[in-house]
């Protein structure tokens, strides 16, 4: 009768060996393997590479910025634009996607970059932009009664004249006009360098009220005007209700006030266009609670701290 021979391994016999709970296929770690370390299949020392997510590109350093310069906090550049009095938020906007911004000597045409005011090189058109701190940005705002025949921009690439001329009370402080007013209307128009407030101004949300004085061909119709009254169909979609009321009539035209909280382009026109009554003269008589009172066309004043603090009231500021 034959006996079995003890192993070394306490006299337990190969054929009663207990079974692995290791899953079939999944190497074990051998004893080079360096404890904590989980094994990774592949060229042995290295971990198998992870797959990260992108991140969006940084803005290029600014060659010229000397080590231990002062950084200011980040802030996007539209918004850098607005603080310097370059354009209004959403102009600045415009301005990066034509291509006309440059960021450290790199065209920047993409919305969202954030940059340092303190140290980035900005500029526009190729001209140098500084962007003052926070801390030390005074804010301007200034009611102008535009006069027609002047342009509602900053320049203009045909020499004709600009808002921007008639201006002469800031002190070389750079100011944008908040929302337009057409080449040949005339009326309140507010400028200021609060790029904040004037993006506020001008969002649809805030449906800041705009009043007009529109001399219109021929007598509207009270059926025509309570088109009107309740909004109307334009190719861009319909018009929010407007206030409408009838002031005087001259021999052939006829004088309507109109208020509305839109900042569409020409909607005033349009409007009177689609009832069959264009618009001969139009004078924005009241913009944001602001107006014209006392002031002739051309001249320009700067606002109190109580209409200022009205404005940032409606912006809800």
């Amino acid at each position: 009768m034959s006996q079995q021979t003890p192993s070394k391994s306490g006299g337990r016999s190969s054929s009663s060996k207990r079974p692995s709970s290791r899953p079939a296929g999944k190497p074990s770690r051998g004893k080079n393997t360096p404890a904590g370390k989980k094994f990774s299949p592949g060229k042995p020392g290295k971990k198998a590479p992870s797959k990260k997510a992108k991140r969006p590109q940084k803005p290029a350093l600014n060659p010229d910025a000397k080590k231990g310069q002062l950084q200011a906090d980040p802030i996007r550049l539209h918004k850098a634009l607005a603080r310097a009095g370059v354009a209004s938020r959403r102009k600045a906007e415009e301005m990066i996607l034509e291509g006309r911004v440059r960021v450290n000597n790199a065209t920047v045409q993409e919305m969202g970059m954030k940059i340092d005011p303190m140290s980035d090189d900005i500029r526009v058109d190729g001209r140098k932009v500084s962007v003052p701190s926070e801390s030390h940005h005074d804010k301007v705002y200034l009611l102008l009664h535009k006069p027609a025949g002047v342009l509602t921009t900053t320049k203009d690439d045909r020499g004709r004249r600009t808002v921007m001329e008639l201006i002469s009370n800031v002190d070389g402080t750079r100011l944008f006009p908040v929302g337009r007013l057409d080449f040949d209307s005339e009326g309140a128009l507010l400028l200021t360098n609060d790029g904040d407030l004037a993006h506020a101004l001008t969002h649809p949300k805030y449906h800041v009220a705009k009043t007009y004085a529109a001399k219109v061909k021929g007598t509207p119709k009270e059926a025509d005007l309570d088109k009107l009254r309740r909004g109307i169909y334009l190719d861009d979609g319909p018009t929010n209700p407007a206030h409408v009321e009838v002031l005087g009539k001259a021999r052939i035209n006829t004088w309507v006030e109109i208020t509305i909280t839109e900042g569409r382009n020409r909607l005033v026109k349009r409007m009177f266009w689609r009832i069959r009554h264009p618009v001969m003269k139009l004078v924005r008589t009241e913009f944001a609670g602001l107006t014209l009172d006392g002031l002739p066309p051309g001249k320009s004043r700067l606002l109190t701290k109580r209409e200022v603090a009205r404005l940032k009231e409606l912006a809800t500021f």
